[in-house]
């Protein structure tokens, strides 16, 4: 089963793809970061103010440790298979990590949680940018990163303004929904086209199928 997208944007459709999974992906955060400290502050027993900073300190201090020698390891290794299995996985344990506080009942759990957070940002923030990079257009490099950055910026956005509706509802609503929008986004790149990673079949005189180099950015 596959899915193809091709609504008409002036851009390749690697860039057309990843930027379409980025937006999805962002917006279920986007319903969530804005009452986040609102949530831990109201709903854990014993959560402070302090908590949500300590909560913050260890989400970026176990990505950006981790982010360095995850982007070591992609870059060493040929192809984008790596950087592809990367990214969906970071995608998946995202989203887990959504659904996850739904269960939260001490405070040591919410710390707990933002460790996977951190790591699934840590693969997916080098995969993504490494995989876009290598497709984007010669000729409109700086129009196709203000394209995934308005993309994404816009999807934050209008989750970020229907938030508090939902949080109205209740914040399980939040998570669940959020949750979903990042297993859509992982979905949607599983079953895309092999755009990253070729089809295993190969006619007569191909001789052996390497995965995708770099693209014309490099040329």
């Amino acid at each position: 089963m596959k899915i193809n997208i091709d609504f008409k944007l002036d851009v390749n459709k690697v860039v057309k793809y990843f930027i379409l999974s980025d937006l999805t992906f962002l917006a279920g955060w986007g319903l969530l970061d804005p009452l986040f400290a609102v949530f831990v502050i109201r709903n854990i027993p014993g959560a402070t103010v302090m908590t949500v900073g300590i909560m913050a300190a260890i989400y970026w201090i176990v990505k950006s440790t981790l982010q360095i020698p995850i982007s070591i390891y992609l870059d060493k290794n040929d192809g984008e298979k790596d950087d592809f299995y990367a990214l969906v996985v970071g995608v998946l344990l995202a989203s887990l990590t959504l659904f996850s506080f739904m269960a939260v009942t001490q405070v040591w759990h919410l710390y707990l949680i933002q460790v996977f957070k951190a790591i699934a940002f840590a693969l997916y923030v080098p995969a993504w940018t490494a995989i876009l990079s290598r497709h984007l257009d010669r000729d409109k490099v700086a129009f196709e990163w203000a394209l995934a950055s308005t993309s994404a910026g816009f999807a934050i956005g209008i989750t970020g303004l229907i938030s508090g509706w939902l949080a109205s509802l209740g914040f399980n609503l939040i998570f669940l929904v959020g949750g979903f929008l990042g297993l859509a986004s992982a979905i949607f790149l599983i079953l895309a086209p092999n755009l990253i990673i070729p089809p295993r079949k190969m006619t007569l005189g191909e001789g052996i199928l390497r995965d995708h180099g770099p693209a014309n950015i490099q040329k």
